[in-house]
């Protein structure tokens, strides 16, 4: 198959300025790119008035469960996206023993969905990834290995420091799912079971990674009162261990930290000055999402979901929790505190029972159920088994764009794929291109581009990939910079973007026109091993 994408204003990816030209494409590559002669094409894309660019990168996303079951991700590719990363926040589909198949999934269903239509015997990455590619995907598909995950095969659900045998255990299941592919560690510190690790077991989980030349893609222990205690924690892993660091969706959370942002930066760039190789993924919004089971403390996540609503059965227990709210524990990252109840929105639940409360925030919930807000909000945890999703409004706009500006910086969706998402589900990379770079111009076309591709290829190891040269796979997307934007709201946030014409995955055009085109022309991506890379390990050599 042979096609030729024409007359189009080319932005490569590599930061240099756009140049009117043609990209000639055959089978999965691209084989020109300039002045191109003429020759006998299978299809011709005129992209006059248009602009040609690499394939934009996800490099945080939440379509781990969603692309078992359908591999066209259309919110997604819609953007212009073309490679997700999977596996994020510490806390996804693999490893998972057959054990912990049924608590796991609960705990999973407030960020990730829940289906009876896959099959979850997988057990490791490995596994996962080729259900993955027995699906047909239309996106490419790169993998992070879960903290969570490992913590759960090794240790279970215990609020505990993990001794050195387990540490070693945990040490051997990280390498083993490396060797599967992944690009690296993720963590959510905020997350059951991720928040009972303490930075000794980070580094040497770092450690492994760094030996793969892998990421750790990092959802501090703070993105609020405690954030410069957290950035120093994982700044402090990376010179430890050698890894890459990369923040996760890197921002500050409540009006009082604001004023932070300016001793985050200069932390920023004492790591670049020292050498360190730090980098983050910002989605372009001053709201976040996330589970509601975040504004419970710690301790009552402990053993998972099942144990959760237990103890939200105990009066005595739920006491403790509503104290630990209001008066907050050390370290602990208080959503209730930094954020406001006012600031707080269930966008989804899991059943029909609380429908009525989506849409509104925790103060209008406790006067709807006649309650008082905190109160109310166990209850919801409790009925709805901890699958709440929820928008929080944490941040500004000028924190954003300077965060946006940034050279660490890569654009990401966050996206969780809930029936009432987060507007950064449809509409994140349109977003910085409308919004930033044509109407605030704080960006140029091409620095943006840069940071949707080469930039979020080079962090993560992505061979091939995230510029527009002859020999790269063809992972292109074609828009107009003149009228493409964000149509996503907070009140309305299932709508497509506008000014996406084309998205083509390794040479297959997934979107034209407009149009969905279902194909299955995605890939798992695997990280290419060292050459003198040992044997893999055995699943069980632990």
């Amino acid at each position: 198959m042979k096609t030729l994408i024409k007359n189009g204003l080319i932005v490569d990816g590599t930061g240099s300025k756009g140049f009117s030209g043609s990209i000639a494409i055959e089978d999965e590559r691209i084989i020109g790119i300039g002045d191109i002669e003429s020759d006998c094409w299978d299809e011709i894309i005129d992209a006059a008035n248009l602009v040609v660019a690499p394939g934009f990168i996800d490099t945080h996303s939440h379509s781990d469960l969603k692309i078992l079951e359908d591999g066209y991700i259309e919110p997604i590719i819609r953007q212009g996206v073309t490679t997700e990363i999977l596996g994020q926040d510490g806390l996804s589909m693999a490893p998972l023993p057959k054990e912990f198949i049924q608590l796991w999934r609960k705990n999973l269903a407030g960020i990730d969905g829940e289906s009876d239509r896959v099959d979850w015997g997988y057990e490791t990455t490995q596994g996962y990834l080729r259900e993955i590619e027995k699906q047909g995907i239309s996106l490419n598909q790169g993998y992070l290995v879960p903290h969570g995950n490992i913590r759960m095969e090794a240790m279970g659900f215990e609020n505990r420091r993990a001794t050195e045998e387990e540490i070693r255990k945990m040490c051997a299941i990280t390498r083993r799912e490396m060797e599967s592919g992944a690009f690296g560690l993720s963590t959510g510190l905020i997350y059951m079971p991720c928040v009972y690790s303490d930075t000794r077991e980070l580094v040497e989980l770092c450690k492994v990674a760094a030996e793969y030349d892998g990421v750790f893609a990092v959802h501090q222990r703070s993105e609020a009162d405690y954030i410069l205690d957290s950035m120093r924690e994982v700044l402090d892993i990376g010179r430890r261990s050698g890894v890459k660091i990369h923040f996760s969706h890197f921002k500050v959370c409540g009006r009082k930290n604001w004023p932070l942002l300016d001793d985050m930066v200069e932390l920023l760039d004492k790591a670049a000055a020292e050498g360190l190789k730090v980098s983050f993924d910002q989605y372009p919004y001053a709201a976040g999402s996330t589970i509601l089971g975040v504004l419970l403390p710690p301790w009552a996540h402990e053993g998972g979901t099942d144990k959760l609503l237990q103890r939200l059965r105990d009066p005595q227990l739920r006491k403790k929790m509503i104290y630990d709210i209001d008066h907050g524990l050390p370290g602990w990252d208080n959503y209730v505190e930094s954020v406001g109840l006012e600031q707080i929105f269930v966008t989804g639940v899991k059943g029909k029972l609380n429908a009525d409360l989506i849409g509104r925030n925790m103060l209008q919930i406790g006067a709807v159920r006649g309650k008082e807000p905190l109160e109310a909000l166990l209850d919801l945890v409790y009925e709805e088994e901890n699958s709440v999703g929820m928008v929080d409004y944490y941040g500004n706009e000028e924190n954003v764009i300077r965060l946006l500006t940034r050279p660490e910086q890569n654009v990401c969706t966050d996206g969780i794929l809930s029936d009432t998402p987060h507007p950064r589900v449809y509409g994140s990379f349109p977003r910085v291109l409308g919004h930033y770079v044509r109407e605030l111009k704080y960006l140029s076309l091409e620095e943006a581009v840069a940071k949707m591709t080469s930039r979020p290829a080079e962090v993560f190891g992505l061979s091939k990939r995230g510029t527009l040269k002859v020999g790269n796979y063809a992972d292109i997307v074609v828009f107009n910079s003149e009228t493409i934007i964000d149509r996503a709201t907070f009140t309305d946030a299932v709508q497509f973007p506008e000014g996406i014409e084309y998205v083509m995955i390794n040479g297959k055009v997934v979107l034209g026109k407009g149009q969905a085109n279902k194909v299955a022309a995605g890939k798992v991506l695997r990280k290419v091993d060292k050459p003198d890379r040992q044997a893999k390990i055995d699943s069980k050599m632990y």
